[in-house]
């Protein structure tokens, strides 16, 4: 996991570099969103990383019943995750991220359940590593890593240390 942790890593490093223009003109998550999905695509050689995919292979994913998520569609049902790194035909679900802007006061609790609710290795679309991201200006204001459905303090930890010796902690 830390190999793959190492590459979000430098994604990060290199979208810092390249993208200031998108925090400088306050643009939305969404935009945010795409433009570091675009740096983590070349760390992920063979893999494919897409934003806002509700697929594996024909099924949509959907949350379990009786979760706490809300999710964008009509029903309710479907699940967004902001950024993934997977295989689209195959289930092989590698990485998912979450991004917010350190300037989002709204409760930070959405993010981190679902990101509970991606790597819960009992729904069938589980992935292996969830990453939340709250993206300041310059730097990465806070992050948590998720694995096996729940918060991972430890790797966390290794996590935000990684990012400090990079110069992206906050």
């Amino acid at each position: 996991m830390q190999t793959e942790l190492d590459r979000v890593v430098a994604a990060l490093r290199d979208f810092y570099a390249q993208e200031a223009f998108l925090f400088d003109e306050d643009l939305g998550e969404r935009a945010i969103t795409h433009r570091f999905a675009v740096h983590l695509e070349r760390r992920f050689p063979g893999w494919t990383v897409d934003c806002d995919y509700d697929r594996l292979g024909e099924r949509t994913l959907r949350l379990p019943h009786g979760t706490i998520v809300s999710t964008d569609d009509h029903l309710g049902k479907s699940i967004y995750p902001d950024v993934v790194v997977h295989r689209r035909e195959i289930p092989d679900n590698l990485l998912s991220v979450e991004i917010r802007k350190a300037t989002n006061h709204t409760p930070i609790a959405h993010e981190q359940q679902k990101l509970r609710a991606l790597t819960d290795p009992h729904v069938w679309f589980a992935y292996w590593i969830g990453v939340l991201l709250v993206l300041a200006s310059r730097n990465v204001a806070t992050s948590e890593v998720y694995v096996g459905g729940a918060l991972d303090r430890p790797l966390s930890a290794w996590f935000a240390e990684r990012l400090r010796d990079a110069g992206l902690g906050g």
